[in-house]
């Protein structure tokens, strides 16, 4: 189960890469140097269909890396962390 879980996060990952780098940019800086060439390369316009693709991968990866935290997590394994408290252990007496 957990390395199925990897892969669809690496997939997810992919798609996500893919989807923001074919969005036109709506921003300046380095964005406005390369206007040309995405207009050569026939990209008009972000539709609503990439916008929404990002915003479902985006929380598909989110809700992925939650699972894949409790499915890996190291609840068998030592934290550090001693399970008695300083309540519990007996009073010093001198």
């Amino acid at each position: 189960m957990g390395y199925f879980l990897m892969v669809v996060i690496l997939i997810v990952c992919v798609l996500l890469g893919a989807v923001i780098l074919v969005q036109n940019p709506k921003g300046g800086g380095l964005a406005t140097g390369f206007q040309g060439a995405g207009q050569m390369g026939g990209v008009q316009k972000t539709t609503d269909f990439l916008v929404k693709a990002t915003w479902y991968l985006t929380g598909a990866l989110f809700v992925l890396c939650i699972a894949a935290g409790v499915f890996f997590g190291n609840a068998q394994q030592d934290a550090g962390i001693e399970s008695r408290t300083p309540a519990m252990e007996a009073p010093i007496t001198e």
